[in-house]
């Protein structure tokens, strides 16, 4: 056996574990990329979630827990799709908590100082929201969010006309 025959064998394992290699990194980015945007998609809804925990807070005084596991566990993805700006305004909604914690332990803030605390972080949720909402969901995906009535607060008088016809 000659050096020459060996020579296509060589180039060809070569080829082969290059082209493997190739095609692994790419599969595995895509994946990568996928679990990115699921993620942005996961943060999104447990913000809006929490922007309605705000708005009840803000309306009725009931202060209900918010939510920041999603944020937490996936911060690590998100930022892959995220630039710099972006991801300080999903960060601004979540270090609200503290301030909307201390609003919900003690009660002795004025009424004013309270509502304007909640409006700001209603309005940093808000602004979350629309950025995870124009980079996780397609256009049409978008359409249906928008063309869906959103979460909000919404409370009738149990002695209304309305509550009266449901019993």
């Amino acid at each position: 056996m000659s050096l020459l025959n060996l020579i296509p064998g060589i180039v060809g394992a070569f080829v082969g574990v290059v082209g493997t290699l190739a095609v692994s990194l790419i599969l595995q980015r895509r994946d990568y990329i996928r679990r990115a945007w699921s993620s942005a998609r996961a943060v999104y809804f447990e913000l809006d979630v929490n922007r309605l925990s705000v708005e009840l807070a803000l309306q009725f005084g009931s202060f209900a827990p918010l939510g920041r596991s999603s944020f937490e566990r996936l911060l690590p993805e998100l930022a892959t799709i995220l630039d710099v700006a972006e991801l300080q305004a999903i960060t601004g909604a979540y270090t609200g908590h503290a301030g909307y914690q201390q609003m919900s332990t003690e009660r002795d803030h004025p009424r004013a100082v309270r509502d304007l605390a909640l409006h700001g972080l209603l309005t940093a949720h808000v602004r979350a929201l629309e950025v995870l909402r124009a980079k996780a969901f397609s256009e049409s995906e978008r359409r249906m969010l928008a063309a869906a009535p959103p979460a909000s607060v919404e409370i009738t008088s149990a002695t209304s006309p309305e509550a009266a016809r449901t019993r």
